[in-house]
């Protein structure tokens, strides 16, 4: 079976853990720690930036599937040159404080240029959903590009500059809107879901029973300083991953 079709099944059985290094991530000491956590910790994926030489680094550390973001589709295209067993056009919720921001529309033609310049078979393609954009438009959206064959639909969040309450309520402030969107979403196209944004081991089981099929989960993780904490995290985000699988057989 193939690094691909491991997380496709992890996929099917609602149990994937994407572990997210950062779109904007370039310093490889950085992504590095990421990833050896991630690999100890027997994570579903890693998502790194399309950076060539890290991408590279990626491949020679592990065997998990690799998925590398980024908004600007040659970027994509090339990352599947280079060997990434998935690319996905966002995360845009890492570029919201740097000012950027994309409609429905942007993320409809950046998709559609992706795909005239690469060979679909040749990849996983996942996209992320702007959490900024009315839900009627995220619905819209979604069905498109379920019709273009699209893998996967991430959901998230969005940038904002209020300061969170304290404590569990703040965790859930802060994954409120990923939640939702994931809720709709889910109820409208036939592709799994994958929850962002202010995703950890407290909120993990929210995006599960909202109907996600796997959580993509990067600053509960690459906050932290030392890859002993980032292994106890991951650990526990599959642990709830693992859960979750267990209640889906027992409903079927």
């Amino acid at each position: 079976m193939t690094r691909i079709e491991n997380f496709k099944r992890a996929l099917t059985e609602k149990r994937a853990v994407k572990v997210i290094a950062g779109i904007n991530n370039f310093d490889s000491d950085s992504v590095k720690k990421v990833v050896a956590s991630a690999n100890q910790a027997g994570a579903t994926a890693i998502d790194i930036c399309a950076d060539a030489d890290i991408i590279k680094m990626t491949r020679e550390m592990t065997d998990l599937p690799i998925f590398v973001s980024s908004v600007k589709p040659q970027e994509l295209a090339n990352a599947v040159e280079l060997g990434a067993d998935a690319i996905e056009l966002g995360n845009f919720d890492a570029l919201y404080a740097k000012g950027q921001s994309f409609s429905a529309q942007e993320v409809l033609d950046l998709t559609k240029q992706t795909l005239s310049l690469i060979n679909k078979e040749d990849v996983f393609f996942c996209v992320t959903i702007p959490g900024s954009i009315d839900i009627n438009e995220q619905i819209s959206l979604a069905r498109e590009l379920e019709s273009l064959g699209i893998d996967l639909i991430q959901t998230e969040g969005h940038f904002t500059n209020e300061e969170p309450s304290n404590g569990v309520r703040g965790l859930i402030e802060r994954a409120e809107l990923t939640l939702s969107n994931t809720m709709e979403l889910v109820r409208n196209i036939d592709i799994p879901v994958m929850t962002a944004t202010g995703i950890n081991p407290t909120t993990a089981p929210l995006a599960f029973a909202s109907g996600a099929s796997a959580i993509g989960c990067g600053s509960c993780i690459n906050k932290l300083s030392s890859e002993i904490g980032m292994i106890a995290v991951i650990k526990s985000l599959m642990e709830i991953a693992e859960r979750n699988t267990s209640k889906v057989v027992e409903l079927v």
